[in-house]
């Protein structure tokens, strides 16, 4: 992943509103959730919810499919799973921690000034 596009999927997910919404589509999973079904569920707007929905879509965190009239957005789980990994790419100084341990943060030299 490149840091233009781990900084625009940050940028999506930093809104309380587009935050709410990815983690409801996490809990969906698969499945997905149409978008009235969205809209009543964290309460907000039609109009309102297209924006942020256009929003994580254009940042690669949602995807959308159509059935029949209407549309079903969805996780888009590979996009948050690059992302999480560029995160950790360099976590305990590059040692490669397994996913199973709990990283701890290398010891960094602070220079006293």
């Amino acid at each position: 992943m490149q840091a233009t596009a781990a900084i625009e999927a940050l940028s999506a997910l930093a809104q309380e509103h587009r935050l709410a919404l990815f983690r409801l589509l996490v809990q969906a999973g698969e499945r997905g959730m149409a978008a009235g079904a969205i809209a009543d569920a964290l309460g907000i707007p039609n109009s309102s919810l297209s924006f942020h929905l256009a929003h994580l879509n254009r940042a690669g965190l949602v995807r959308q499919e159509r059935q029949h009239r209407s549309l079903i957005y969805r996780a888009d789980f590979p996009a948050m799973n690059g992302l999480v990994a560029y995160l950790m790419e360099n976590c305990c100084a590059g040692a490669g921690c397994g996913t199973d341990a709990g990283c701890e943060p290398a010891e960094i030299e602070r220079n006293s000034a």
